[in-house]
């Protein structure tokens, strides 16, 4: 057993050093793979891979009633809160383009800039809801590798799945979101 699965089952038992041990050993995992995503960005980007793990720790460690059974399960939680917090800066950015809000405000530190266009990021968000109808563990992959950056070893060890199986499902969305979003943003195969 990890000693992050160790300290969720510890928390979840009611031990409050626990929780106090758990931050900053899930705290540089989660600035790894919030380096790995920001690291693309334009240069003279101000904003930092903190912002983006900050947010998805006041996601994931704000739900008083959630569990995590083990490792995978808790960065499972993360990757869906880092994905979350992508998709609404997406969202922010789209009605800002549309003149939603034509008063110059002040940039803050969680609002993540992305070297994606926000229609593009929209475009995978929507689609990648339907993927997880037509299989749910092709659209964790995504999720992972696409809005965390994780790698193909560590979404493995993640989901306790074998690399090759990560990467047949890795293969399989990619083909598929590809259709699907050239579907929906051009009208077209």
């Amino acid at each position: 057993m990890s000693d992050v699965t160790q300290l969720l089952s510890a928390i979840d038992s009611g031990d409050r050093k626990a929780a106090d041990e758990l931050l900053p050993l899930v705290y540089e995992e989660l600035r790894k793979l919030a380096a790995y995503k920001m690291a693309n960005e334009k240069a003279g980007q101000t904003l930092q891979p903190t912002a983006l793990v900050h947010e998805a720790w006041l996601k994931i460690a704000g739900d008083a009633n959630e569990h995590f059974a083990n490792r995978g399960h808790f960065f499972k939680a993360a990757a869906g809160a880092m994905q979350r917090i992508l998709i609404d800066v997406a969202r922010r950015k789209q009605r800002l383009k549309h003149g939603a809000n034509l008063v110059g405000n002040e940039l803050h530190e969680s609002q993540i800039a992305m070297s994606v266009p926000s229609e593009e990021l929209l475009a995978v968000n929507d689609a990648l809801a339907t993927l997880a109808v037509e299989d749910p563990q092709a659209a964790e992959v995504v999720q992972m590798r696409y809005f965390v950056g994780m790698t193909v070893p560590e979404i493995a060890d993640a989901l306790g799945l074998a690399p090759r199986t990560v990467d047949r499902h890795w293969a399989f969305a990619r083909a598929w979101l590809k259709r699907t979003i050239r579907m929906s943003l051009y009208g077209s195969v």
